[in-house]
């Protein structure tokens, strides 16, 4: 029965009609670099406005980029390089040493193969200064595996955040960095490997049981265990790395990509999607007893690119879950960025966002960045070198002219 409502979802996206989406504006944040890898957001200033860092793969740059505000963020954002790594696969936010200042972790594949730590400067006014920015490698990590996403989260309630980072290729883990009781002093850092991987595409902190401690939620783009697992945190009683459990939620055997999670008010009401090469879409809900049920297989139009990356947000402000997803492989006048609207009788359309512009996109931030009361889509473009840029969302505008 579970085979047949699969198939039958997936016959009712296909037979959909494809929408071409008029009025999404793309706006430039940066395009100073090579090859941006991925955005994630946080407050480094401390003014209420969630700011992005980005690695630059070829460029070899982590950049960080101080959100404007609304009136002038359709502009170039203001930003610093805030160290040089080769070959950036992720760079993400976390306040390491437990100051009130944000620094910044970078994960390094090719050659580089190090996780990387950009401590912020404590003055204000030197954040936009390279020179006020220092970056130093985490020893644990040096030359061991393929770095590829870090997920800042506290796994046994000592000594502040952790992190957990996750590699692709051979030997590839989920491993924890376990903070030592002066997260500055690097050379304490101690790396537990808890998971055998093939390549980590996405890492998400959640507590997905309700019992009071962080799980990891995760894609693995290759053998072994490709597919989509979560791994139950062992609780702060017993820390002990091989204790955690990798449990099965779907999509086994597939390559996944990006995922997404949207939280519900209980482990009963969460909502998961995945997006899976070549073409789909994938959907699960929560049922009883932890366990997950697949609620839908949708394609993309013949005109997207392969799948990369998906977001769960109510893009139109009806009510409902919408999707928002990215594609590489945009050649030959396909379009990368997706809105998938899901419409009165329940059945979603897709409605192109970028147009053909662009090869190669990546991960997405949802964020209402013009004040207009809907989100707008943050994404970075590796290939055509659009950079860190986001497209604005048409609803609200939409609106007011009807």
């Amino acid at each position: 029965m579970k085979r047949q409502i699969a198939i039958a979802a997936l016959v009712w996206w296909t037979a959909m009609p494809e929408l071409a989406e008029a009025g999404w504006r793309r706006h430039t944040i940066d395009r100073s670099s090579r090859g941006a890898d991925g955005v994630r957001l946080g407050d480094l200033n401390r003014d209420g406005r969630p700011d992005l860092v980005t690695g630059w793969e070829e460029g070899g740059v982590i950049r960080v980029y101080i959100n404007p505000g609304a009136t002038t963020a359709k502009g170039l954002w203001p930003a610093v390089t805030v160290g040089e790594v080769p070959s950036p696969e992720d760079a993400v936010f976390v306040d390491l040493d437990g100051n009130g200042r944000l620094d910044v972790v970078s994960s390094c594949e090719g050659n580089t193969r190090r996780v990387f730590v950009h401590w912020a400067p404590d003055e204000d006014d030197r954040l936009l200064t390279s020179a006020g920015w220092k970056t130093e490698s985490i020893p644990a990590c040096d030359n061991r595996e393929l770095w590829m996403y870090c997920e800042p989260m506290d796994v046994d309630g000592r000594h502040g955040i952790d992190l957990v980072i996750g590699s692709k290729g051979a030997n590839a883990s989920v491993s924890w960095l376990e903070s030592p009781a002066n997260p500055r002093d690097l050379r304490e850092w101690k790396l537990h490997r808890i998971y055998d991987a093939g390549w980590i595409m996405s890492l998400i902190a959640h507590d997905l049981d309700d019992d009071g401690n962080l799980d990891v939620l995760l894609s693995n783009r290759r053998p072994p265990s490709a597919g989509v697992k979560w791994l139950k945190n062992p609780s702060h009683a017993d820390r002990h790395p091989s204790t955690w459990e990798a449990l099965e939620i779907g999509a086994t055997n597939d390559e996944v990509m990006f995922i997404d999670i949207m939280p519900g008010h209980s482990p009963e009401s969460m909502a998961l999607a995945a997006a899976v090469k070549a073409d789909l879409l994938v959907q699960w809900s929560t049922g009883g007893n932890n366990t997950w049920r697949e609620t839908g297989r949708h394609r993309f139009p013949i005109s997207a690119g392969t799948a990369k990356a998906v977001r769960l947000a109510d893009i139109d402000l009806d009510g409902q879950s919408d999707l928002v997803a990215t594609c590489e492989a945009a050649t030959d006048q396909r379009s990368g960025v997706w809105w998938f609207r899901r419409t009165d009788n329940g059945q979603p359309a897709a409605h192109d966002i970028s147009g053909a512009e662009g090869v190669k996109f990546d991960r997405i931030e949802l964020l209402d960045l013009d004040d207009d009361g809907d989100l707008d889509v943050i994404t970075c473009e590796e290939s055509a070198n659009l950079g860190v840029v986001w497209y604005e969302n048409p609803t609200r505008r939409s609106a007011k002219t009807e």
